[in-house]
């Protein structure tokens, strides 16, 4: 089978992988933008598979893909940044669980629960800023992008002027549309950025996890490295707003399209149930990259060759029919719970998922609360979506507020 290109013109990155996986098979050869060659996992049996062996079968470390070293992936392929790095995404085992220990701290449950009424207050003053908008507002600039980006850099202590300024690299570096001057400037200034701000925060420390983390490392020095620090804030700035502003926005894109079941969620204040459905059906997350095969591995039937890059597709896992049944790809929040991968699965589960949850939640909920009767200002189908194959959702999401309470 000749590799499918993706992505394919005028087709979202979505149904691609969708496609792929009802057409295709479970796995199938790809060739991603500048000619590079991998396999995706598009069904929910097949990417529990690869997930289930992570650390063991399979690991997250390019020095495990003789590709991404001798000349076959350009050195400066605009997608080599989000593969590549000193972070919890590239690493394994005793590494990992170090890396992740220090960060862990700061999403346990009853921290992120703690930040429950901050979280609040943020989303109950961009909902006056939106209500200000008048009849018609873009949710995505004045709603569901500035609030996950607002409580992340809080978290980290990132001043409120320079925060959206890591919003446009991040734009930059997820975009298969830049090249890579664009995505190599946008990466260097990036880091640039954070080894200044850590810089600033070892003479000027706050009550923040970036603070945390350095008093940390100069208590225990050999735990974790200058490079270790920059590329833990990297990850965690990135991953930590990126997601949840498209997921925020593809949840309300469902809820705004099914005013029967808006209805239910708003009598049962089935909030939980709606982001449950949403990560599941409608995630933003499409898929993770990559994982590379410590020896030739068997997926679903096709035998990938240790060492070539595998791409997860998380979205065609949760919208498989072969798990979820025939009508897989319908939002349904009264459907019969089951296991979703939204967050991963195994060593690598994500980390930000409490947090992720609670704010997905207080959005919808404050969101639907302050306007009863908002819906989409334009019809779904002529929603432009962000050009990336990792995540998606809307670049503008025009709404008609109707009356506030």
């Amino acid at each position: 089978m000749d590799p499918l290109q993706i992505p394919v013109l005028g087709e979202r990155t979505s149904e691609t992988i969708r496609r792929f996986r009802d057409q295709g098979g479970p796995v199938v050869p790809i060739e991603l933008p500048g000619k590079v060659n991998a396999w995706m996992v598009a069904s929910y049996e097949a990417v529990g598979e690869v997930l289930a062996g992570d650390g063991t079968l399979f690991s997250k470390n390019s020095i495990n893909c003789p590709a991404m070293h001798d000349g076959t992936i350009p050195p400066d392929w605009p997608l080599r940044r989000l593969v590549e790095g000193d972070h919890l995404l590239t690493q394994d085992g005793a590494d990992h669980r170090r890396l992740r220990g220090l960060v862990n701290r700061a999403f346990t449950p009853a921290r992120v629960e703690a930040m429950a009424p901050r979280i609040q207050e943020i989303t109950d003053g961009l909902l006056d800023g939106l209500a200000a908008q008048g009849e018609v507002a873009d949710l995505v600039r004045h709603f569901s992008e500035p609030l996950p980006i607002a409580v992340i850099c809080e978290l980290f202590g990132v001043p409120e002027e320079e925060r959206y300024q890591i919003r446009e690299w991040t734009n930059v570096l997820l975009s298969h549309l830049a090249t890579p001057e664009e995505t190599t400037a946008a990466a260097q200034s990036t880091l640039g950025y954070l080894a200044s701000y850590i810089q600033r925060r070892r003479v000027e420390p706050g009550d923040d996890l970036t603070t945390g983390l350095i008093r940390a490392q100069e208590d225990d020095g050999d735990r974790l490295s200058d490079k270790e620090m920059l590329w833990l804030l990297w990850l965690a700035l990135i991953a930590g707003h990126e997601t949840t502003v498209h997921q925020i926005a593809n949840a309300v894109i469902a809820l705004c399209r099914d005013p029967a079941q808006l209805a239910a969620v708003k009598e049962r204040g089935a909030w939980a149930e709606a982001v449950e459905e949403a990560l599941r059906s409608r995630t933003s997350v499409l898929t993770v990259m990559f994982r590379y095969p410590l020896r030739d591995a068997m997926v679903c039937g096709t035998v990938i060759p240790a060492g070539e890059p595998i791409v997860v597709a998380l979205e065609g896992a949760g919208t498989d029919p072969a798990r979820f049944g025939p009508d897989a790809g319908r939002f349904d929040v009264f459907r019969e719970p089951d296991t979703h991968f939204a967050f991963g699965r195994g060593p690598h589960f994500c980390l930000g998922a409490p947090l992720a949850r609670l704010e997905l939640r207080i959005a919808l909920e404050s969101l639907f609360g302050r306007f009863p009767d908002l819906r989409l200002a334009i019809a779904a189908d002529e929603i432009a979506y962000t050009p990336s194959l990792i995540t998606e959702g809307p670049l503008e999401l025009p709404v008609l507020l109707g009356k506030p309470r």
